[in-house]
């Protein structure tokens, strides 16, 4: 498939009442699908892909079953695999513990081959990751958590 095919599904998609189209062609899949703008806080950035790693146990993933109402929760906007660091040789962007500033970015969700930084929307102290390195997120799914007193 190239860039030319994709982009005309996705004009197909547009003009059309269909909220997504998947197709399989030679061994491989396209999935476009329609999704309302994202919140702000989000950039896209175009990097070269990461090497997979494999998804960690379900149980590490799972957020706190309350969170403290001096914490922030700072959720996934789209569905992606997420990246703690802009390459898989650097250092994280946080850190728990980190101090953020709100517009500071946090982490990448890669979506459809695009790098999307994830940017604080609150000030703080980052205090739990809440998802390991490489592992796929849904839309609305925490995080991080941050301490903002």
């Amino acid at each position: 498939m190239d860039l030319e095919f994709i982009e005309r599904l996705l004009k197909l998609l547009s003009e059309s009442n269909a909220d997504e189209i998947e197709i399989e062609e030679e061994g491989k899949r396209v999935k476009v699908a329609k999704h309302p703008a994202p919140p702000p806080g989000l950039r896209e950035v175009v990097m070269a892909p990461q090497a997979p790693t494999p998804p960690p146990p379900a149980a590490a993933a799972s957020p706190p079953a309350e969170t403290p109402a001096s914490h922030h929760e700072i959720r996934s906007p789209i569905v992606g695999t997420f990246y703690r660091s802009p390459a898989p040789d650097s250092a994280p962007f946080v850190e728990v513990g980190s101090v953020v500033q709100a517009g500071a970015v946090l982490c990448i969700v890669e979506a459809m081959k695009l790098m999307n930084e994830i940017e604080s929307d609150v000030e703080g102290k980052i205090v739990k990751v809440l998802v390991e390195n490489g592992q796929p997120v849904e839309y609305d799914q925490p995080l991080f958590l941050i301490d903002k007193s």
